[in-house]
């Protein structure tokens, strides 16, 4: 019966979503919430401009009471039983999400309102993110919601004991900004995390983690109900206020599982669009010239002719086939 209820919880998920962009983003144009262009872009991305931005206010507060939805019901049927792995797992992951996507936020706001369009610094970001991110494990070591053991793909369960840490705080703010750089293009940031959403939904399921499995159901849901506004064309931008968000969300997902370190595998398609910047920038330092025509990848591919419906499709398979590999390694791991 829980199978239904967390079906139901997407289903409101999507439907919250994508109902209140009816609303939401004619108030965004009204209050000339516009995305900013940058020249150091594809020219033709030029055309958004004016788009409205800050879009994840149409997702965030969809997934934050879907979530909340799916918990009480569970708690209310007896499929539910609550416990500190439990509780934090889901109310950690999501306060999580929420702290990152306040940092967006406000970097949105610094950009279209205060009009500097770099927004927030990179110093005064990384250190904001580091913050989340510790204050999270922090509290679910405090709270027993969290532990040094995490499922290393095709091994099993390994005790990392105080590494744990800054491995954790360099995956979970490594991770939220890979998949910023992801939100490049019409869909791909929402397509992307839809496709990892799914995956955890069903390794979740398949390890009865009711906390990581809500955490997936919402996500999904207010994704798919986010492209039916965001899809090529665009009719608003999820902004940093999203992406962040949505990078939180995926690292909470992961840690609920006790699986932080699947996201490589799962979230393969954000290591490849940041490992083409990384690349990008060592090799202007050491060689002097370019080896993609423009970073992060996605506008590479742009600039070689593909459409941006083609790169989303083509993308989003590259990250199924990496959540494949993830569901693999978790199986003979276990």
């Amino acid at each position: 019966m829980k199978e239904l209820y967390m079906v139901l919880t997407a289903i409101l998920a999507f439907f919250i979503t994508s109902i209140s962009g009816r609303w939401l983003i004619p108030w965004l144009k009204k209050l000339s919430f516009g995305q900013t262009i940058l020249d150091i872009g594809p020219r033709w991305h030029k055309s958004k401009e004016g788009t409205p931005t800050m879009g994840g206010i149409l997702f965030i507060p969809a997934i934050v009471v879907c979530c909340a939805v799916g918990f009480f019901v569970l708690l209310w049927t007896g499929d539910l039983q609550q416990g500190p792995a439990v509780n934090f797992s889901l109310w950690g992951g999501v306060l999580m999400a929420l702290g990152f996507g306040l940092i967006g936020f406000l970097d949105d706001y610094i950009k279209v309102v205060k009009k500097r369009n770099l927004g927030l610094t990179e110093k005064e970001k990384l250190i904001l993110q580091i913050l989340v991110a510790a204050v999270y494990l922090l509290v679910g070591t405090l709270t027993g919601g969290l532990t040094t053991v995490m499922i290393v793909p095709f091994f099993g369960p390994v005790d990392f004991g105080w590494f744990f840490y800054p491995a954790a705080i360099f995956l979970i703010v490594g991770f939220v900004n890979a998949v910023n750089l992801t939100d490049g293009i019409d869909g791909l940031c929402s397509t992307a995390t839809l496709v990892f959403a799914v995956t955890g939904m069903l390794i979740s399921a398949f390890i009865s983690n009711l906390g990581g499995q809500i955490l997936s159901v919402a996500l999904a849901g207010g994704c798919m109900g986010f492209l039916v506004w965001n899809f090529h064309p665009a009719k608003v931008f999820m902004g940093d206020t999203g992406s962040l968000f949505l990078g939180g969300m995926v690292c909470a997902i992961a840690f609920s599982m006790g699986m932080p370190i699947f996201l490589l595998l799962m979230g393969i398609l954000y290591v490849i669009e940041t490992g083409s910047v990384i690349l990008q920038v060592l090799a202007v330092k050491t060689i002097k010239r370019r080896i993609f025509k423009m970073t992060p990848i996605h506008h590479s591919f742009e600039m070689s002719g593909y459409s941006e419906i083609k790169i989303v499709l083509l993308f989003s398979l590259i990250q199924l086939v990496g959540c494949v590999v993830a569901a693999l390694g978790y199986y003979f791991a276990m």
